[in-house]
């Protein structure tokens, strides 16, 4: 894959985070200046090394906290009112683990005084900072220009992925090209170009930055030589599969071929990895099965106030695991005992059998914190695929190509296909996250899913779940 993006970073965003950086750290120093201005002996009871210590104490966590709440996600849509919303919980967040982290790495820490102004100091720095930048439009600044070349089926997978404008923020599509063997009317007539120069010259006369190549039937109609003459003069050449990929996120799934997973580039099974990773996730299950407790608690007792001391407050529900294995999952019980009654069926949004209780735990995910078993006991981990239930897999695997694919790995409490797609309830919904699940599968790493998780605190923090 190209390493223009990883998994949705790039210069503007990589630029909002350094900006921020710089806004922290001018926050930081504004606050030293009033606490010297108005506490005379402020300095005398900090070392410098203290000082700068707990400015890092202070920013990373920040950072952190900005990039759980979704404020580095470029396709992020919501009006400035939702930033500066999620600015503050940004805040709140990065006070309460800055405390944490401050009492933990240094022998002092600044008081509650100075940590209230800093804080306040940082959230008026950065709600202005965001608002200049979208004013004046500095969080587009880079755009790519691409030219696609081909205007058949394959080409018309970019309007079928990205077809919002909030999906083409950093590109500028110049239009498509028509070659020989191209589906006919797949893309629109204003949008394929007519050109009468020869292809490198209209791409280096037009500035291309990048080159997506989406021809229908290759044999005979790719123009070898001027795609390597391009190559070498510095323009990008991408495949129209990978260059989807990058973008969006997901895979197209339709125009694979059994080749794509032949040669995709699979670790050795290494099981002092596989143990580690498991310890890992068993660790912070556990740290958060503690932590969550007095919600669960809470929540027992709110299902029992409603429906009544007999009712079940745990389910358990067949899954399909790695490799095919089954197990079962457990979840807080958020419909009415009698939801299945007429047989197995999809969960809906906004489903009418859920309770007054379970509407609200599964807005919030609280309904999942029982699966913390799960990945304790083995069967899941914290990132991965959802599992879905035996019955339905057993349809899909015949009706959706590569569908099994998503057994390679352990499924997950979260996933990239949570994030990027909403709550699915039919087929056509399974075949959509399944292109999530496959580029997760073939990009997935421990960097992949500390960022999963920490996006999925925005999903939680803002209820986005069901």
């Amino acid at each position: 894959m190209s390493s223009a993006k990883f998994h949705g970073l790039n210069t503007n965003n990589t630029l909002m985070i350094v900006t921020d950086f710089i806004m922290i750290f001018a926050s930081f120093i504004l606050t030293l200046f009033c606490a010297k201005l108005f506490v005379s002996d402020f300095y005398l009871s900090y070392s410098d090394i203290e000082i700068y210590l707990l400015f890092f104490v202070f920013s990373i966590p920040l950072h952190l906290t900005l990039l759980g709440v979704g404020l580095y996600n470029e396709k992020l849509r919501v009006r400035f009112n939702g930033i500066v919303l999620r600015v503050f919980v940004a805040i709140i967040l990065g006070y309460i683990l800055t405390n944490i982290l401050s009492q933990m790495f240094t022998k002092t820490f600044f008081p509650h005084s100075f940590n209230e102004l800093l804080f306040f100091i940082t959230f008026l720095t950065l709600c202005n900072c965001r608002f200049m930048i979208i004013k004046l439009g500095l969080n587009q600044l880079s755009k790519r220009r691409v030219l696609v070349l081909g205007s058949g089926k394959r080409a018309s997978i970019i309007e079928q992925c990205m077809r919002r404008k909030s999906d083409r923020i950093g590109l500028e599509f110049v239009g498509f090209i028509s070659v020989k063997g191209d589906a006919k009317n797949q893309i629109k007539t204003e949008q394929v170009l007519s050109i009468s120069d020869p292809l490198e010259a209209y791409v280096l006369k037009q500035n291309i930055n990048e080159l997506v190549i989406a021809i229908d039937e290759r044999r005979d109609n790719l123009p070898i030589e001027e795609l390597l003459h391009l190559k070498q003069v510095g323009i990008q050449i991408t495949d129209i599969i990978e260059f989807v990929e990058r973008e969006t996120g997901q895979v197209a799934v339709n125009y694979l071929t059994p080749s794509w997973f032949l040669f995709q580039n699979h670790r050795s099974k290494n099981q002092w990895r596989t143990n580690a990773y498991w310890l890992f996730n068993s660790l912070v299950a556990l740290s958060i099965a503690l932590i969550t407790l007095p919600v669960m608690l809470i929540t027992v007792f709110a299902m029992k106030m409603e429906s009544g001391r007999d009712f079940p407050v745990l389910y358990s529900q067949e899954r399909v695991g790695l490799n095919g294995k089954r197990f079962f999952i457990y979840k807080f019980t958020s419909m009415r005992t009698d939801a299945e009654k007429n047989g197995i069926q999809w969960a809906q949004k906004d489903d009418p059998r859920t309770t007054k209780v379970g509407k609200f735990i599964r807005k919030y995910r609280i309904d999942e914190l029982p699966q913390l078993y799960n990945v304790i006991n083995g069967d899941m981990y914290f990132v991965g695929p959802r599992p879905e239930r035996p019955q339905f897999t057993e349809g899909f695997s015949s009706s959706i190509p590569y569908y099994n694919q998503r057994h390679n790995v352990k499924p997950g409490l979260t996933g990239w296909a949570q994030l990027k797609y909403p709550y699915g309830s039919s087929e056509k919904d399974a075949l959509e996250k399944l292109k999530f699940d496959l580029y997760y599968i073939r990009n997935r790493n421990f960097t992949l899913d500390l960022l999963i998780l920490l996006k999925t605190s925005e999903i939680i923090i803002f209820g986005k779940g069901r």
